[in-house]
């Protein structure tokens, strides 16, 4: 049991490396110019993509750009400001009110332990976890979105479905110091080659060490009906119609021929009684 966990944290150490590798550029993508910034923009990211926020805060930063501004706003106008982005009437409560309490009880500075962080509207584990592994480096845990999660169990680091088990694996996987980079290198695979309908295995640094390569690649498609060819060099829809619209239209002129040459009822009473008669 011991050799078979020690060679399976081998190979993922190895295949990290690997990613690290392809993707040297891997970072949070979140525009942010303090610990502040950042803080508000992973809190505007839930269920937004980081392109959609960061067409958002350059407008919320430029008249609000610290706890002491956005504490005294107005929430319709931070509504109005941010109104691109998702959620965006719960999220602007969210950050004024998170501002009031930077205000009230940190001195206007972001806290840097987890306890802290999720005691703040709007802020779970997760959005901690970034804001505490951006700033700081000294993450409490591995920051797990769809792409960590997907590319975690097609890569065979864990066979658990929610975040949270997902989490405890990956973080049991990799050092602490790693637990960052992590996420945004995974992040980075995961929108640039290991997509979740189309992988591009064969493209992929690290498929000869992934037990789904190739096999991913399918996901999202039909598999063929029953007595239908997936053959590339099959005939297409078209085609087939039209030879089967061929096939009839000879049926009907063969039908017709042969009622051509067949003799009418009225000839063949005359000819039966001729044949009497005689």
């Amino acid at each position: 049991m011991r050799v078979a966990r020690s060679k399976a944290l081998r190979q993922a150490t190895e295949t990290y490396a690997c990613l690290r590798k392809a993707h040297p550029d891997a970072h949070c993508e979140l525009d942010h110019e303090s610990v502040f910034q950042l803080l508000v923009a992973t809190v505007m990211s839930a269920q937004t993509t980081d392109v959609n926020v960061n067409k958002a805060t350059p407008a919320l930063f430029e008249r609000w750009p610290a706890p002491k501004h956005l504490a005294s706003a107005s929430r319709d106008d931070v509504e109005s400001t941010i109104s691109s982005i998702g959620m965006f009437r719960q999220k602007a409560k969210n950050i004024v009110r998170l501002s009031q309490l930077l205000m009230a009880g940190h001195g206007g500075s972001v806290p840097e332990t987890l306890e802290e962080l999720v005691a703040l509207p709007g802020v779970g584990r997760k959005t901690a976890n970034v804001v505490l592994g951006v700033a700081w480096n000294k993450p409490e845990g591995v920051v797990v979105d769809t792409h960590v999660q997907r590319i975690g169990q097609r890569l065979g680091w864990t066979k658990n479905t929610t975040p949270e088990k997902i989490e405890v694996d990956l973080a049991g996987t990799f050092p602490r110091e790693d637990w960052a980079m992590v996420s945004h290198t995974l992040i980075f695979h995961g929108r640039r080659v290991c997509t979740a309908r189309k992988p591009a295995c064969a493209a992929c640094t690290v498929s000869e060490a992934c037990p789904s390569a190739f096999k991913a690649e399918n996901v999202g498609r039909k598999p063929p009906k029953p007595g239908r060819t997936s053959d590339a060099n099959a005939p297409s829809k078209k085609a087939a119609s039209k030879k089967s619209a061929a096939k009839s239209k000879k049926a009907v002129a063969k039908s017709k021929k042969a009622v051509a040459k067949k003799p009418s009822p009225k000839r063949m009473r005359a000819k039966k009684a001729s044949g009497s008669s005689s």
